[in-house]
């Protein structure tokens, strides 16, 4: 669970209360490495935003304020001067936009001396309190050129509007946003925490992640829909349809918000998966980065991981599952992007609130090489239970319904700081059939909605005896077929 302020946190880790050990690899598949790019000499490189263009060339934002251009294994930098920003996306003109606290800013390098000359206002139709957690996460650009931004509540900010640990002063906290292709800023969905991760699917669909803390029972990736509630009331005060007055009559009302907010498409299993997981980036390297095309990769603070979102829709709604994919980072992953080699580049950073990973800043690339990796691919949910596929054929000697453990649980939703698991279950795995081409698995077992659904499978095999790195998986079951 994240500590409320960056200098406790600090704190704590000097008083030896919180482990940044080294980070040590624990799961890995065959074929895939992590490699360190050497960053800046002399620079506190807290990489909060990255992009790669279409040129190879790597764009990154720290958290200090500068941006940095890495070509030709040789950094220059681009811009300085910035309010901590904490995303950054390269446009096809050459132009980069970074979102800082209080503005979404264009960065323009007229001479084209690879340094920007000018720092052009997109977007400021927020308010900012000068508060240490007020972050704008931004952007992502939909097709028709739409920019998206997430705005993070606050903490401690005077006379802010607070429920639980975090606040609002007004001015569209806890909101994501739109600004048009002509520069019309629109408040677009409310109820977010703290939303450190914004994305754009292949088909043109927006996801963010949030962080667990009050009113978020764990961290959550959600499909992110104009108007929608995501489930804090703290932003409700922005709204026209609730305001200020309704939110503080209903502030105990837990089935009022709970009844009124979206399920995420999947939860992610604290501390197990993710603390304080980044942006959500879709492998569309066509092969590139290995078996799992189209798949969502996402990196966590706290962890120094990377996982893996395998989306099902189910009655035209998403649900999915969750699965660690690599760990072992030197610091906290929040910045996710593939390059046009299918390199996936890692930005990170542990300032305020620390990491598995010992180094305080980093760039790194997880990098595959053409050895297929025997991992779990796929899972969707059946009418008796799941269908889990493989990237390579199984042993059926293995497929066995005693070598699949499954239990189920839920959370409980109050403005408390995260949730328990309750109502845990274990599932009896009544049935197990394999497909003909030995590269899936039938498991039926009697499942309920609204639980997450754990299975282990840690005694699979494939033909060469080999199992796969992570042998678990954690599906958000929202809705029966």
């Amino acid at each position: 669970m994240k500590f409320k302020q960056s200098i406790l946190t600090c704190s704590l880790m000097l008083a030896g209360l919180i482990n940044v050990a080294d980070a040590k690899t624990t799961y890995i598949p065959k074929g895939y490495s992590i490699q360190t790019i050497e960053t800046p000499k002399d620079v506190r490189f807290h990489a909060t935003g990255l992009d790669t263009n279409k040129q190879g060339h790597v764009y990154v934002a720290t958290r200090f304020g500068d941006v940095w251009a890495y070509k030709n294994d040789t950094w220059s930098k681009f811009a300085d001067g910035l309010h901590e920003p904490t995303g950054l996306m390269c446009e096809d003109d050459g132009s980069i936009l970074v979102g800082q606290k209080p503005e979404l800013t264009r960065l323009v390098d007229l001479n084209k001396d690879g340094v920007a000359d000018d720092y052009i206002r997109i977007a400021d139709g927020w308010e900012f309190h000068d508060n240490y957690h007020e972050f704008n996460f931004a952007p992502v650009k939909d097709k028709a050129g739409n920019y998206y931004g997430t705005l993070n509540l606050g903490h401690g900010v005077p006379d802010a509007l607070a429920l639980g640990a975090m606040d609002s002063g007004g001015g569209y906290r806890g909101w994501a946003y739109k600004v048009s292709n002509n520069g019309k800023f629109t408040p677009f969905a409310s109820g977010l925490r703290s939303p450190a991760g914004l994305g754009i699917s292949p088909e043109n669909e927006l996801f963010f992640t949030d962080n667990q803390g009050d009113w978020v029972e764990t961290s959550k990736l959600h499909l992110l829909e104009e108007g929608k509630f995501y489930g804090h009331p703290v932003p409700l005060r922005d709204d026209p349809n609730f305001g200020l007055n309704k939110v503080r009559k209903n502030k105990s009302n837990f089935k009022l918000f709970d009844d009124m907010r979206e399920k995420p498409v999947v939860w992610i299993p604290h501390i197990e998966v993710a603390n304080s997981p980044g942006n959500p980036e879709w492998d569309v390297t066509k092969g590139k980065f290995g078996p799992f095309e189209n798949q969502i990769f996402i990196g966590d603070q706290t962890q120094s991981n990377v996982f893996r979102v395998m989306l099902d829709k189910v009655n035209g709604k998403y649900q999915g599952a969750v699965i660690n994919f690599i760990d072992g980072f030197q610091s906290g992953n929040i910045r996710l992007d593939f390059d046009t080699q299918g390199q996936l580049w890692v930005g990170q950073t542990a300032r305020g609130w620390g990491a598995k990973g010992n180094k305080p800043f980093g760039l790194q690339k997880v990098v595959w090489n053409g050895e297929m990796p025997f991992e779990l691919l796929d899972m969707k949910l059946t009418k008796k239970g799941f269908k889990l596929s493989f990237t390579e054929a199984l042993n059926d000697k293995t497929v066995l319904a005693k070598h699949f453990k499954a239990h189920e649980y839920n959370y409980n939703y109050t403005n408390r700081y995260g949730s328990d698991k309750h109502n845990i279950k274990d599932l009896k795995v009544k049935n197990v059939t394999l497909s003909k081409d030995k590269k899936s698995a039938e498991i039926e077992l009697d499942l309920t909605a609204d639980k997450v659904v754990v299975v282990d499978f840690s005694n699979l095999q494939n033909s060469n005896q080999d199992k796969p790195s992570v042998t678990k998986v954690y599906y958000t079951l929202n809705q029966l077929l």
